[in-house]
């Protein structure tokens, strides 16, 4: 049984930083996909970034370049998303999820996603 369980969200003033943390249970950080996206309250879910394991290559979505960065400890089972200057633009809910595609062509979550954790930016 695949389980993602997202911490790290909170409030936060214009132009601060939050570190999101999944831990991940049932799925392989060798082998299998992972990343985030975000969705935000009558907005179109977002894919933020997703980190491909086969050859360690990350992709982040234009609008997060330079500002978010997603890592991973394999050793703990755990997906970061460093976010910096943040804006009341990202309050939204961030997902982690598997991610069945993950390529510069593209990415998409699998099937798997965790509950979220909520971001809120305050300006």
């Amino acid at each position: 049984e695949v389980q993602l369980v997202e911490s790290g969200g909170g409030l936060v003033q214009s132009g601060g930083s939050l570190r999101l943390s999944c831990v991940a249970s049932g799925i392989s950080f060798d082998e299998d996909s992972i990343g985030w996206f975000r969705q935000a309250p009558g907005k179109q879910r977002e894919h933020v970034s997703c980190l491909r394991p086969s050859d360690g290559s990350t992709y982040t979505a234009d609008s997060f370049k330079g500002r978010f960065i997603i890592s991973t400890d394999n050793a703990k089972n755990t997906v970061y998303l460093q976010m910096n200057g943040l804006f009341p633009g990202d309050t939204a809910v961030y997902y982690c999820a598997d991610f069945g595609t993950c390529s510069r062509y593209g990415f998409a979550p699998g099937n798997h996603w965790g509950r979220g954790t909520q971001v809120t930016v305050s300006s």
